[in-house]
């Protein structure tokens, strides 16, 4: 098939997954079509009242294997820090971008966290031939990709992103609240939970709060 015919399915075809489970398939079938160099991506932070939004890609090799690997969101804190450093160790480079708080207010969430992404990809060593994407959105890149909703439940390449992002931001939340320890952003990461919102009330927002975010703006 033709790279260009390639691309157009990829950004059309969001029912596109493996009946069997393999978290690989994905990245096979690109790999059937011509593509040897396959780069995940996703995003972590999107939903928070607070912080910046967080972006990975991940270029794995062929010979990639790392029990445990899957959604970030099904693993614990330590799980996913003990995965990194293997991640990391194999992959044939890895990226981390990310857009603050002000940005996001400036644009949107939505275009924030796909130019993370893109930041993210444009940051590899290693230039993709291909991406797999998490979500139902293309990156702006001119690389062909696919998306793939809940992609970090169904790539490896896509899980091993979300991962990475995941404790780099959950790290970068703990040095938050170091400076700003009355909102606790060590226990919740900037996301809605009852203290943080008891926190919002008691305190007002603070500068890496989410101003256009409507729980907050309702406190301005």
């Amino acid at each position: 098939m033709h790279k260009q015919q390639v691309q157009k399915s990829f950004w059309a075809d969001n029912s596109f997954d493996c009946p069997c489970g393999d978290l690989f398939w994905h990245e096979q079938v690109m790999r059937e079509q011509g593509y040897a160099l396959i780069a995940g991506t996703d995003e972590v932070g999107r939903g928070c009242l607070a912080g910046p939004v967080v972006a990975a890609a991940v270029m794995l090799p062929r010979e990639f294997s790392l029990p445990g690997l899957t959604d970030s969101k099904k693993l614990t804190h330590q799980q996913r820090k003990s995965l990194v450093p293997e991640i990391e160790r194999q992959a044939l480079s890895f990226s981390i971008a990310s857009v603050s708080p002000r940005e996001i207010d400036r644009t949107n969430i939505l275009q924030a966290s796909l130019k993370a992404m893109a930041m993210a990809v444009n940051g590899l060593d290693v230039r993709p031939e291909a991406l797999l994407v998490d979500g139902n959105q293309p990156v702006p890149v001119s690389i062909p990709q696919k998306t793939v909703i809940r992609g970090d439940s169904r790539s490896f390449s896509i899980a091993a992103a979300s991962v990475i992002a995941k404790v780099f931001r959950d790290e970068f939340m703990k040095e938050l609240h170091a400076k700003y320890p009355q909102y606790e952003f060590d226990r919740h990461k900037g996301y809605a939970t009852a203290v943080h919102l008891e926190a919002l009330r008691r305190h007002g927002p603070s500068p890496v709060h989410r101003k256009t975010f409507r729980r907050v703006r309702e406190l301005l």
